[in-house]
């Protein structure tokens, strides 16, 4: 089998609402969307979507996807795509770094290799668990009565996991939320406090010892590992490392170090499937508990967050990410595994099991041909 065409198409994706993260500091309406089809010579063709969160949020931006893709193109035609790690080493050796822009070729790769033997791409990361996944929501920095009124709405919808976004220069603020939410939580909710890196290491430890009587978690308070390492020496409050978990060595310094105790794995920062199954694999060996999540993005990058997730081990699993209730479009009507009653559940669909609707697509932006 060999890769004989990888066509490309951009696709905004506005959001229903405004969000804001980072305490307010960042707000974004609308996410640019990169749409991967690679086609084979077998007519078994595959599906993959890299949407960042913007461009202010990661150094990780949707021109830079399609930049990636096209200096990348010419190495990866006519190889096969089910030879994932070779796959892997020719994208690493011809674009050092950009792990974003790797992360559709992966997961294109894994769809095909699913649809040729037959299996879910989750089969194929060593098995699937039957039963689904918690979906976290995202809930955007605000007020504690509207960001309460945010998690009552998801609530009704059947969610038990909440990503709730905090962080700023106002401590007493961030105080406030934390414990008017927990006032407010129900029993068995999954609750994680998520900083985007907001706050100096000074008002990571005023915050997290202000609450530290509630034993919640804490995503990312401070910009790099060593920021979280300074801040793990001075608060009793778990920590989960997001922004600052980008490679395997990342990972096992988190590890052995004992910086964090939840991996919030982003599967478009990590590179794709075939690196973050690895990550995953550091998480199990060291009782480290996990969060699997997309960058963003459509029931595609969903769903490829779903996959991952729904192998990792229940003990360890705390919840993945559904974007796709946050999007005022839908790109592939009627296609996968949704969030139902709050859970993601893959099913035994082979592939990836979701392929967009072309026609919503519009005109590829590239298109990069094999010539043998």
């Amino acid at each position: 089998m060999r890769i004989t065409a990888i066509t490309v198409y951009q696709k905004d994706l506005p959001l229903k609402n405004p969000y804001w993260l980072s305490g307010g500091r960042l707000r974004f309406d609308v996410l640019d969307a990169t749409f991967v089809k690679i086609d084979t010579d077998q007519g078994i063709s595959g599906w993959a979507e890299a949407t960042p969160w913007g461009h202010t949020y990661l150094p990780a931006h949707g021109p830079g996807i399609r930049a990636g893709i096209e200096t990348m193109a010419q190495t990866l035609l006519g190889r096969d795509p089910r030879q994932l790690e070779i796959i892997e080493r020719a994208m690493d050796t011809c674009l050092p770094g950009h792990l974003y822009a790797k992360q559709p070729v992966d997961l294109a790769c894994w769809d095909i290799y699913g649809k040729a033997t037959n299996l879910p791409i989750a089969d194929l990361l060593g098995g699937r668990r039957d039963s689904g996944t918690p979906v976290a929501s995202s809930i955007s920095t605000g007020t504690p009565a509207e960001m309460i009124a945010l998690i009552d709405s998801y609530r009704e919808q059947g969610y038990i996991a909440h990503s709730v976004k905090v962080g700023g220069s106002n401590t007493d603020l961030d105080i406030e939320r934390i414990r008017a939410i927990e006032s407010n939580r129900l029993p068995n909710e999954i609750i994680l406090y998520d900083v985007n890196r907001a706050w100096t290491r000074r008002e990571a430890s005023i915050v997290m010892n202000a609450v530290a009587d509630l034993g919640v978690t804490f995503e990312q308070p401070g910009e790099t590992l060593n920021d979280l390492e300074a801040i793990r020496k001075v608060s009793r409050s778990p920590i989960s490392v997001d922004e600052s978990l980008v490679t395997l060595a990342d990972a096992v310094r988190i590890a052995r170090d004992g910086i964090a105790d939840v991996f919030g794995i982003k599967i478009n920062r990590v590179g794709g499937l075939t690196k973050a199954r690895r990550i995953r694999d550091i998480g199990h060996a060291f009782g480290i508990q996990m969060f699997v999540m997309a960058t963003g993005g459509s029931v595609l990058a969903d769903n490829e967050a779903a996959h991952l997730a729904q192998t990792v081990q229940p003990e360890f699993l705390q919840a993945c990410w559904s974007c796709q209730d946050m999007l005022d479009i839908d790109i592939a009507p009627g296609s996968g595994p949704r969030c139902t009653n709050g859970h993601i559940t893959i099913d035994r669909t082979p592939g990836l099991g979701v392929k967009p609707d072309e026609s919503l697509l519009g005109e590829p932006v590239a298109r990069y041909v094999y010539n043998a």
